[in-house]
């Protein structure tokens, strides 16, 4: 099934690797909760429903995950716009995100280092993209 991501005020689609790891898929919760101890020694927990904010990592690896140099300008493009808003469609399902900027929104890695002046759009690169679902 393909990943894309959809930049949803051009309409311009762009097609993922399909082999990236979703690695924090299920680090994350929607339950925020605090505790604290009232004056009396009692334990006061207050816990409530996050509206947004799940962090979406799609790791690349060398082994098993390229995309093209092209691709990664692409993306890169996008990152550097504020408040862009894109569609992300991951294993079926479409989700609102945003680039997480706190944590290194957009890494592009070469499978293979060149001479300065042999770089091309066609050079293979291990991508590392991190997102905010809003």
């Amino acid at each position: 099934m393909a990943i894309t991501l959809t930049h949803t005020a051009s309409a311009t689609t762009l097609t993922l690797p399909d082999a990236l790891n979703w690695a924090d898929e299920y680090t994350w919760s929607p339950v925020q909760q605090t505790t604290s101890y009232t004056t009396t020694g009692a334990l006061l927990i207050e816990e409530a429903t996050k509206q947004a904010g799940r962090p979406i990592t799609l790791e690349g690896s060398t082994e098993r995950t390229w995309c093209t140099r092209a691709l990664v300008d692409q993306l890169h493009t996008w990152a550097r716009t504020a408040g862009i808003v894109l569609v992300l469609t991951l294993r079926g399902v479409a989700h609102s995100v945003t680039f997480d900027h706190s944590r290194e929104a957009l890494q592009g890695l070469p499978v293979l280092f060149y001479a300065d002046g042999s770089i091309a759009s066609d050079d293979w690169y291990v991508p590392t993209l991190r997102f905010l679902e809003l």
